[in-house]
């Protein structure tokens, strides 16, 4: 129906990853320490599914005010890994009334530079 304006991340760094262990309480060593990441067959550090899921929750803030946001729900299909650009899509794919609100309902991708799906999402807004 209505595309909305892509979101662009700058690439993820290991930094981010270990102030995401610090900020999320998630210190996994999957996602921090290499030599762990690589013992566990991953080829070194992850970064955390719910970081990615905050570049989601960012963008569906950035086009919608927060207040209005009303559901938000996400699939996670691939591992992201430092040094991957990820860029937020969306779009609204339908409207309906809820208890007398007009609410837009639509779905969005995380994706990287190379097409990869890193998440799929719908979510659930009142109109402004």
């Amino acid at each position: 129906m209505s595309e909305l304006t892509p979101i662009v991340k700058e690439p993820i760094t290991h930094t981010q990853l270990v102030r995401y262990a610090g900020a999320s309480g998630d210190f996994n060593p999957i996602h921090t320490v290499v030599p762990i990441g690589e013992q566990a067959g991953l080829g070194g550090v992850i970064a955390h599914g719910m970081l990615v899921m905050g570049f989601a929750g960012e963008a569906l803030s950035t086009w919608f005010p927060r207040r209005n946001i009303r559901n938000f729900q996400v699939r996670f299909s691939a591992m992201t890994r430092p040094g991957e650009s990820l860029t937020v899509t969306g779009e609204i794919t339908g409207e309906r009334e809820v208890d007398g609100e007009a609410r837009v309902s639509g779905k969005l991708i995380v994706k990287n530079e190379q097409g990869e799906t890193k998440l799929k999402g719908t979510f659930e807004a009142a109109k402004s």
